[in-house]
């Protein structure tokens, strides 16, 4: 089995009490957005790319870099280790972008209350960085009020 190592970056999006995910039913999965690194781009750079692409949100602002985590999985004959980086984000705007044909065949960007997201991913590894972007938002929140 081969043994396959990179880098992806990913947007946990939060707006007035939901968490934007992905739904994709071709593999009864709901997901963050994410997607690899491009050469010469960085963390944050691929985390608001990605996330454009995938949700359609093209006014995004980065809050909080959330940090990252090492994944392992095994897909179609290989095994894969992937450092995944997490960046908290809002939306500065409401404007939308055209999503790639691929990404709209793919995933439906989904709202969902921040008490209902975390159980609705698919994936411990996504879960846990869920809670983090959760724990993130609110202590955010609470320091705005408090200024």
């Amino acid at each position: 089995m081969a043994q396959i190592r990179y880098e992806a970056a990913g947007g946990i999006v939060i707006q007035d009490g939901c968490m934007l995910l992905l739904d994709r039913p071709s593999r009864n999965e709901v997901r963050l957005p994410k997607g690899h690194i491009e050469p010469g781009e960085s963390p944050a750079e691929a985390a608001l790319r990605e996330t454009r692409e995938e949700t359609g949100y093209g006014q995004l602002e980065i809050w909080d870099d959330l940090g990252c985590q090492q994944v392992e999985f095994d897909y179609r004959g290989n095994h894969y280790l992937r450092t995944e980086y997490y960046f908290l984000m809002g939306l500065a705007g409401p404007d939308r972008v055209p999503r790639p044909p691929d990404d709209q065949a793919d995933f439906t960007p989904i709202w969902v209350p921040l008490e209902e997201a975390v159980a609705r991913l698919t994936f411990d590894s996504e879960k846990a960085m869920a809670e983090r972007a959760i724990a993130a938002y609110r202590r955010r929140q609470t320091n705005s009020s408090a200024a």
